[in-house]
């Protein structure tokens, strides 16, 4: 993985003000986690939302790869980019990395953070959770930085 994310989490720190937006295609996986974690760790006062181009629904490895680090994601729902109003946002990350990321119309600062899809994972349920592990572990190690105190 490139160094490059932890000056991408500098700019978003010091962009951070109001409203941070996490944004894949089907809002199932990356995003919502990225929001799950982001919630747990921002100070009180910041908005933390995620959203895709074709949301699908929240995918229940998501959900339970959070669990097992004491997030509760389970009420969360998968959303479309459209319903989020893009001059409340001030910082947009783009998770997408095999498929193409969705546009965000607004002023807001924009980063990329490709990360593998998780949902697209092979194998045994276990390999699956896996992924779903290994992208929790690298949000939470980036949000970390975002949100240091």
């Amino acid at each position: 993985m490139s160094a490059d994310w932890k000056s991408e989490a500098a700019q978003i720190r010091s962009a951070l003000t109001r409203h941070v937006l996490f944004l894949c295609v089907a809002n199932s996986a990356r995003s919502q986690m990225a929001e799950g974690i982001a919630r747990a760790l921002a100070p009180a006062g910041v908005k933390v939302s995620s959203a895709g181009s074709a949301p699908s629904h929240l995918n229940p490895l998501a959900v339970r790869a959070l669990a097992e680090i004491g997030i509760d994601i389970s009420g969360q729902r998968s959303k479309h980019v459209d319903e989020i109003p893009s001059d409340d946002v001030d910082v947009v990350v783009t998770l997408c990395a095999e498929e193409v990321c969705p546009v965000f119309l607004g002023r807001a600062v924009r980063v990329h953070w490709g990360l593998p899809d998780p949902a697209a994972a092979a194998g045994s349920e276990e390999a699956k959770l896996q992924a779903f592990r290994d992208v929790r572990d690298e949000l939470r190690r980036r949000l970390a930085v975002v949100f240091a105190r």
